[in-house]
């Protein structure tokens, strides 16, 4: 927590992109968790995810073709199929013999689930199995449906300090002062939230939102709120009512150690509102960029690596966040399933 970089969490399902940025036929290259990752969608519609570098002799996948198919190596025209397996040597002549099936440039479990392309990064090559064998479900909507608006910006920060961003209660009357959001950081109010143990992080256990709030009329009566946060870096407000659902997911991609992804995507049961897209897209990239912004200004502080300090109750949920990492990394050294070090809590603040 106290640098500039963070320790990854391996083991688990990361969002990668919305599955809209990606059409059948075409590739995409990434870096994501220090890795170069060559995402791509069979001409078929199914994703797929291979190590973007060639073993023949080291050169990126990216500069190749795809065709739908398999991908070509640009420097020899080797191909690789959607497991990373040889298919192809081009140069070999009639009698030459080459097991192309031990030629792998490696792949990692890929799916699309809610409109958005998920990656499985191993700790230590083994498959998604147990309670990981699919990414994490998006409560009130179907494996098929798409988000109706999604976003994403470059943090340049580890994932911790973005983590913390998204979990610290007190921050948004200083950072989110927008004319529409906020406006006044001297107007702050006392919060009682109630929190419980969840899934690989934890929850602020559902509540009642303020009828006064006109937006919240769109979902019907008896509207209520629901916040997780888990493991890798997920952050799913879950907002219903009497006749409509909103479910707004915050999800935190790593780079590298240091640069982050951050995305904010939306899903929700109102059709119509797919109409203020354009809105909508410039309302989240404004709020979002506040945070991004603080970042920014924050590294500068953090290149001299000061002692930080954080205080209950407001940044309680960031101890939180390094205990469970914690308990993630020991869990997966020593052999034994993870076991969430938290109790049930009641948090207090201004904000």
């Amino acid at each position: 927590m106290q640098g500039l970089t963070a320790e990854l969490v391996r083991g688990c399902w990361y969002m990668a992109m919305p599955g809209a940025d990606l059409k059948p036929g075409q590739q995409t290259a990434r870096t994501l968790l220090g890795e170069p990752v060559l995402i791509a969608r069979l001409s078929d519609g199914t994703p797929f995810a291979i190590k973007d570098i060639c073993p023949h002799r080291g050169i990126p996948l990216r500069y190749g073709k795809f065709d739908g198919e398999t991908v070509q190596c640009c420097y020899h025209g080797w191909r690789f199929d959607k497991t990373g397996t040889c298919v192809d040597i081009p140069s070999l002549r009639e009698g030459q013999h080459v097991d192309k099936s031990k030629i792998q440039c490696g792949a990692y479990a890929c799916v699309e689930r809610y409109g958005l392309i998920w990656i499985y990064f191993p700790k230590d090559d083994e498959a998604p199995s147990g309670d990981h064998a699919e990414p994490p479900e998006i409560p009130d909507f179907a494996d098929g449906d798409a988000p109706r608006f999604a976003i994403m910006l470059p943090f340049p920060c580890s994932t911790d300090h973005a983590a913390f961003g998204l979990m610290d209660p007190t921050h948004a009357a200083f950072v989110h002062t927008s004319w529409w959001f906020k406006k006044d950081a001297t107007k702050l109010r006392p919060k009682e939230k109630h929190f419980e143990p969840g899934d690989y992080g934890w929850r602020m256990i559902r509540h009642k939102l303020p009828p006064q709030n006109i937006a919240y009329n769109l979902l019907g009566g008896n509207v209520s709120t629901e916040i997780t946060y888990r493991l890798p870096g997920l952050r799913v407000e879950h907002i219903r009512g009497d006749r409509n659902s909103v479910v707004g997911l915050t999800a935190i991609t790593p780079v590298d150690e240091g640069q982050t992804e951050v995305y904010q995507i939306f899903w929700a049961t109102m059709n119509w509102v797919s109409a203020f897209g354009p809105l909508a897209r410039y309302l989240m990239r404004v709020f979002l960029d506040q945070d991004r912004v603080v970042c920014i200004q924050q590294r500068e502080g953090l290149v001299h690596d000061p002692k930080l300090m954080l205080i209950n109750d407001a940044d309680t949920q960031a101890r939180w966040w390094m205990r469970i990492k914690r308990e993630w990394h020991e869990a997966q050294a020593e052999g034994r399933p993870f076991a969430n070090p938290l109790k049930p809590m009641t948090l207090r603040w201004r904000s």
